[in-house]
Formats: C-alpha cells, structure tokens, sequence
C-alpha cells in the first residue's frame, strides 16, 4: 500500500507532469519530422537537441545503448560507467534517476570545439532502484503560490548525492539543521522523502558521528540471543584433552590501548636458521556453526576501529574475554610453527591446536623504547623473560625484510594519523602515527604465518579464503604512468602490457628521493586495484606473494575465523574438503563487503574528527605540502596529516588547470605538487567533514 501522504504528493505533481508530457510530445514530432523514431535510438538523419530543445544539425553522430549504475552529483549532472569509460549524463537527461540506480542509458560520441572526443548520454530508463535510505541534512523551503506563501522540508543528502532536493512528508519529527535519515519515497520521476532516523543538530559531533554509522551499515549493538551464546561459550572450562601444551615463551606485542588480543610469538634458534611460532586465538572453538555467533560473524565481516571507540566483530565477553590472549591465563589457540632458513625461505610448517600462557603484555612504545636503548628498570624488570627473545625477533626481522624488498613488495607512504582526545571527548591534538621497528617485527611475522598457511592449504587442496589483489587495471595504470611522467620521473622502465611491481617500487624508491613519496604513493594506490577475499586462489601483487590468505586475526575479521574454522575441520579434522568450498565463497563475499563498510566509516569519521579539530584555527595561518593537483584547486596537507581544499575559483587571480605538468598556473605562478605553500584555514563543514583553505596573503 503506498504511504497516503506520498500519494498527496504525487497528486499534487500531476499538472506538472501533465505539462511536461504535451512539451515532450511536441518535441516528439518535431523529431519525427527529422526522422528520429520516438525512443531516440535509431537516429535516421543527422540531428541533435539544442540548448533550448531546437532540433539542429549534427554531423557523424551514432548512439548506443549500455547499462549501469548511475553516480549523480550536487549540480544535477551525472555519470554512468560503462567498461572503462564514464558517461557523461547532463542535467536534465537522468530521467528520474538518482545516484545508485541501475539505469539503461543512450549515448554518442562527438568532439568537442578543441577537437577532443567526448561522450554524452541520456537515461532512457531506470532498471532497478539502488538506495532506499540516505542520510543528509533537513532544510526549509519557501514557495509563492498567488499571494500565498508555502513553507516545506527538504533533504539534502550528503555528498550532493540527490538532486533535486525532495520534499518531506512524513516520519519522525524534524526541523531546519537536523542531521537525519530518511526512507525514499519513490514513483516514476517523482520522489518525496520520510524521515526514519533523527540524530539531532547537524553541526553537532555526536549527530554526524551515529549518521556516518548509520549510511555505512555498522552494527553497534549485538541482539540479546548473540549476547547470551557467547557469554555461555565463554564460560565454559578449559579442557586440555587433545590439545599440545605450549612450554616455549610466548608473548604478546600489541598498542597500549589493545584490547583484542588475537595474536602471541615464540622464537628460537635452530640449526637451520629460526623455528617461529605464530600462536593465534582459537576463535572457531567458540564461535561455532550455524549459531547466531556465525551468523554474526557473518553479517559483520569485521571489528571497526575508530577514534574514540571498536565496534567489535564478536561480543566483549569473546573478544576482549575468553578469546583474547591475555597474559597469565591459560588460552585456547591455533598455533602456526614455521621453520625458516637463514634466508628467510619457508623450509617446513605444523599447525595445531594448542593451549598457551603468554608470559608478557607487551606493548610497542615499549618494546621501541628498548631497541633505542632505553634501560630504565621498571621497563627491563617487565620484560626480562622475554630479552633474549627480542634480541633474535630484531635478528629475525632484518632478514624477513631483506626477503620482503627482494620481492618488489611496494610499501604504500601515506601518513596515519593520531588523534588525542580530551574528557570531553573532542580532538586536542593530531599528530602523525610513527610505526616503530616493534611494529615492523610483527607484522613481517604475520606476512610469514599468512603465507605459510595459504601455500599449505593451495598444497593440499583444501579450500581457503584468499587475501588476492590483482594487478593495476590498464587504463588507471596508463593515467598513472602519464602522472609520473608529467613530474618529471623517468618511466620507460614500467611495461603497461605487462606490469611488475618491481617497477612501481622503484619509482616509489625515486619519487622519495626527490621527496614527493607521499604525493607520489598516493596516486599509485589510486591506480591500483583493491585488495580483496576470494575463494579462488591468485597472487598478491602489492606484497610480491604467490599464495596469501588471513590467518592471525580471527577476532576481529571473519577471513581469519573461516580460515581457522576450514583448517579445524579439515586439514586437523575428518571433513572432506568439498565441504568448506561453498563456505569459503560465502564467506570471501561477506569479508570483502564488511571490509568496505569499514574502510569507508572509519575514513569518515576520522575526517570528523579532523575537521571539528581544525574549526578552532579558523583565520590562523600555516605552512602545508600540496598533496594532489586537480582542475578544480589544490589539496594542502599540512604537517598534523589535515588536509584540506583550496579552490581554483577562489584564487584571488586568474590561472588555469595544467594537466600535463600536474599544477595550476598563472601568468607569474605555478603550483606544483609537493611545493610547500601557506595556507588559511577558511572554513570546517562538520557535515561533510571537509576543510576549506586560502592562500595567505
């Protein structure tokens, strides 16, 4: 049943749409007279639509017809993908479609007055509607009818992502400046709005902070069921039948504030090189099948970190209770024990359940502290046991890495960033995030147990979740490529029908030469594609790794548990291995998209945080690198890793867009990537967590 007020709505539309349907079919005839046929496809003669609706002469114009999902903007204009190319979709032409649509489009190719071929098309029909929810902000709207004056809510979504504007009609109460989410009310063309979801006050924190939660699907609340299941799983007792008892030292290193400790080492000297132990929380114990866990599990895909709070994959009572491998408990795990030759080379691998007690807590301030010398006596006592230990991790961990840049693994420079919280819970200070050689240790141990474990399962042919990433797609490649050039690097080394990445890490290698990594790797990484889980086995170009999976997380990511749980099952169990294969599909699907979902809320709100940080400094002034160059300004990231936007249309001179050599010029001026410039600050819109720069003066 539709909503009744939806239905005022559209009634109320019915003279306007009565209006434009006698201007359509007068445009038809004037069409048909040229002899273009009323669906537009099949064009007879040479003809094209005005600026005004005229029917004028168009030379060599043929049209095709393709399918896509529709990406709209603020403007009204938009874009449908179509292979390689995007569409350009006027104002005007989307037929009704809003962004996320599934549209059939028409289109043609024609050049431009500079002689550049160009594309444009129109949406001819929408096949399925894409969001049914948005999150944005509510405004008032004032219309004149007569001498009467009306007065309606509107939503404005954020992005610009829905044009125009909708009316609404119903839902929760709202008013002026609540940031809110709403239900889209739709019928042919005609759209209206109701809201579902009131956050409060769009300038406020907390109101942007659930929004952002709310558009990317993070689940912040488990049900009562789930709850119940693990706090019954973790309480059961430890039993020790059929499980290896661990006597080695085993320890953990973590971040101070770590909660979730899903793995611990162990390492000794062999004859051979190294025997590492990668001991790893054993989840699958706890979260078992077809439980509402799993299901949880499932649904997640994984935990999300963020500023000033995790919203774990699992409950407290598994991730930071029974599962999480605190130091002087007895705790269940999946243990990995690689033998590895001087080199660095994998000579053998044994996996099995076990039960260990980790001797330390270690944390990685600390440990960093200590290979800079630090010998200060509380820090030495904690960590006595463990001393021979680190020395041989730090033995370990150099010829891990000389491994590791063998391989052309191409090690990404964009700078994280470290947020500090006062009581309130507002950003009070920003700095760059330093990742210390204890950092560097675990996680080439962690690089080696994946590897170790994937080679092992592909071996076997037991069916495992891929941790894949494909190479750079051509056409971002070749743009990529182009870029570098136009900095001035030399190129003729990176073979577009057959990259490497050894290529890509030394231009990496020159561009930090000339001090231009962060810029430089930035463009890589968008020209590259993402990473991603899959069931079916391929390389990780990024690492220089033929057989990689997840392994050493499976608290916090679904990948690790399925891997754990097909191991279990499988390679330690009776399962026949045929078994887990439509599992590991389901389940590569399922972490992909959690992985996204928290990429994208963890990015928004890290950019919140950022932008209520820097609304303090508006008017001040402050020195910045030029970290991108596009046709609409320059982004400037100053040395706290803020970035912010410096329009060209507000430059206080005229200048243009120089897209070969990557700046903006004027008649006396040039800005490059990488100068460093000062800047501003303008404006911080808490809504869309974007700051706004100036040149100073």
């Amino acid at each position: 049943m539709k909503n009744k007020n939806f239905s005022k709505f559209t009634k109320r539309n019915t003279h306007k749409r009565a209006a434009k349907d006698k201007a359509k079919a007068e445009l038809l005839r004037a069409l048909s007279e040229c002899g273009v046929s009323a669906d537009g496809v099949k064009i007879k003669e040479k003809v094209d639509l005005g600026r005004r609706g005229r029917v004028t002469e168009r030379a060599g114009r043929d049209e095709c017809v393709a399918d896509g999902v529709y990406s709209g903007s603020r403007a009204g204009y938009g874009f449908v993908s179509v292979g390689n190319e995007d569409i350009f979709i006027p104002e005007g032409r989307c037929g009704g479609a809003i962004d996320g649509d599934r549209v059939e489009i028409v289109y043609h190719r024609y050049e431009n007055r500079f002689g550049e071929e160009k594309t444009e098309g129109r949406v001819r029909k929408i096949l399925e509607y894409g969001r049914k929810f948005m999150v944005g902000e509510v405004d008032e709207l004032y219309r004149r009818h007569g001498r009467r004056t009306y007065r309606s809510l509107v939503f404005f979504a954020d992005g610009g992502k829905l044009y125009p504007a909708p009316e609404i009609i119903g839902g929760e109460e709202c008013e002026a400046g609540d940031k809110v989410q709403v239900k889209l009310l739709r019928d042919g063309s005609d759209i209206a709005c109701e809201v579902t979801q009131n956050f409060g006050k769009s300038y406020t924190r907390e109101a942007n902070y659930q929004a952002i939660l709310a558009e990317c699907g993070i689940q912040t609340e488990f049900s009562t069921e789930e709850l119940s299941e693990a706090e019954k799983r973790a309480a059961e007792p430890l039993s020790y039948d059929g499980r290896v008892r661990r006597e080695e030292i085993i320890f953990t290193i973590d971040g101070e504030g770590a909660k979730d400790l899903d793995d611990a080492v162990s390492l000794v000297k062999t004859a051979e090189g190294y025997r590492l132990g990668v001991h790893i929380a054993d989840v699958s114990h706890y979260v078992r099948e077809k439980t509402a866990l799993d299901r949880c599990a499932m649904s997640r895909g994984t935990s999300v970190y963020f500023t000033d709070k995790v919203v774990p994959m699992l409950p407290e009572a598994l991730s930071n209770g029974a599962c999480s491998l605190n130091s002087g408990e007895d705790k269940y795990a999946l243990s990995a024990i690689i033998d590895v030759d001087g080199k660095g080379d994998i000579l053998g691998l044994s996996i099995e359940e076990s039960v260990i007690r980790t001797a330390v807590r270690g944390v990685y301030s600390e440990i960093n502290r200590i290979f800079d010398g630090d010998t200060s006596p509380k820090l030495m006592k904690k960590y006595e046991a463990v001393m021979p230990s680190l020395d041989l991790m730090r033995e370990l961990y150099l010829v891990l890495l000389k491994r590791h840049e063998s391989r052309g693994a191409i090690d990404f420079e964009s700078p994280e960033a470290e947020i500090i919280l006062d009581e309130r819970g507002d950003p009070c200070e920003i700095i760059p995030r330093e990742r210390g050689v204890s950092e560097r240790i675990i996680e080439q141990f962690m690089l080696m147990a994946n590897e170790a474990v994937a080679t092992e399962l592909l071996k076997r042919g037991i069916p495992c979740v891929y941790r894949i990433h494909e190479a750079p797609p051509e056409d971002k490649l070749d743009a990529f490529v182009s870029f570098a050039h136009n900095l001035g690097f030399d190129t003729s080394y990176i073979k577009r029908d057959s990259i490497d990445n050894f290529s890509l890490r030394r231009l990496l290698l020159a561009a930090e030469e000339k001090g231009l990594a962060e810029p430089v790797s930035y463009s890589m990484l968008r020209a590259m594609s993402k990473a991603k889980y899959s069931e079916v086995h391929s390389s990780h170009f990024g690492l220089g790794i033929e057989n990689y999976c997840h392994f050493t997380s499976p608290i916090r990511r679904l990948s690790d548990l399925a891997t754990h749980r097909i191991i279990k099952k499988v390679l330690l169990g009776e399962r026949p291995a045929a078994y887990y294969s439509g599992y590991a599909k389901r389940a590569a699907a399922a972490a992909t998209e959690g992985e996204l979902r928290a990429i994208d809320a963890e990015r928004q709100i890290e950019d919140l945080y950022k932008c209520i940080f820097m609304s303090r400094f508006i008017g001040e002034e402050f020195e910045g690198r030029i970290s991108s160059v596009t046709s609409f300004g320059l982004f400037v990231m100053l040395d706290n890793t803020c970035e912010g936007l410096i329009p060209i249309r507000e430059m206080p001179f005229e200048c243009r867009y120089d897209e070969k050599n990557v700046s903006i010029r004027g008649r006396n001026f040039v800005y490059r990537l990488g100068d460093k410039i000062r800047i501003k600050v303008e404006e911080c819109d808490t809504s869309e967590g974007k700051v706004r720069f100036s040149l100073a003066r």
